[in-house]
């Protein structure tokens, strides 16, 4: 790889964020050295995004629809705007996951709201036509699992992007945005097992019955992701080649 990547981290939580840093590098296929860990949440957004090959946005606790944020919360997904903008215009490539698909949605003129919440485990996903022709999603089952666990959701695609997977419970699961990004509500870095000790740092943040964790955690551990494993490498190797 000629430029590293840039992993981008929402996450206040620190266990949580290198473990999905290094759930991130496993899916992508690359070394330590080719995805560099940025926290977002204490650090601006860097300034020189042109040095690396193309950014992932990880997931995070806050919600785009929270009512009481913080500064802090709201500086976030002001730099998470700035690098969504700059991904649309071409200046870099990007893939948003989960929280950040809500930033994205929010930044098109699209709504964001808790009517389209999904429990934590495995889903099932249908790819669009749109999205069995996309240079990234194309590669992939046209149906296939993928792992969820969020509070807010899309009823519909915003203006200006294309719809690329959906499901019932959350009719926007991905669309692609401009000329270079990419958005899923769902999880595409996390094993079963990188899942479930995400959720012991989750267990009491409201994603599931506290009291049902081994329940749960069997249920996550029946998922197959290797679906959204293979969109990680074709994201990586886009940027490669881009």
């Amino acid at each position: 790889m000629t430029a590293p990547l840039l992993y981008v981290c929402a996450r206040p939580q620190r266990d949580a964020a290198v473990a999905e840093w290094a759930s991130f590098r496993d899916g992508l296929g690359v070394g330590d050295d080719d995805l560099v860990h940025h926290d977002l949440v204490r650090e601006t957004l860097p300034a020189d995004l042109e040095r690396y090959a193309g950014v992932v946005v990880g997931g995070s606790p806050f919600n785009v629809t929270d009512p009481d944020k913080t500064d802090e919360q709201r500086r976030l997904e002001r730099d998470l705007e700035r690098l969504a903008a700059a991904a649309i215009e071409g200046r870099t490539s990007a893939l948003f996951t989960c929280f950040g698909i809500g930033v994205v949605t929010r930044l098109l003129g699209g709504s964001v709201s808790l009517g389209h919440p999904e429990g934590t485990g495995p889903t099932e996903i249908a790819l669009t036509g749109a999205g069995r022709d996309d240079e990234l999603f194309g590669i992939l089952d046209p149906r296939f699992q993928a792992l969820t666990a969020h509070k807010e959701g899309a009823a519909s695609v915003p203006p200006g992007a294309t719809l690329l997977a959906e499901n019932p419970a959350c009719p926007v699961q991905a669309y692609r945005a401009g000329r270079s990004l990419w958005a899923t509500q769902f999880h595409p870095e996390p094993t079963t097992e990188a899942f479930v000790a995400r959720m012991v740092v989750y267990r009491d943040a409201g994603y599931f019955d506290a009291d049902a964790f081994e329940q749960v955690s069997a249920y996550v551990r029946t998922a197959s992701v290797e679906q959204p494993t293979r969109l990680l490498r074709a994201f990586a190797a886009r940027t490669v080649t881009a």
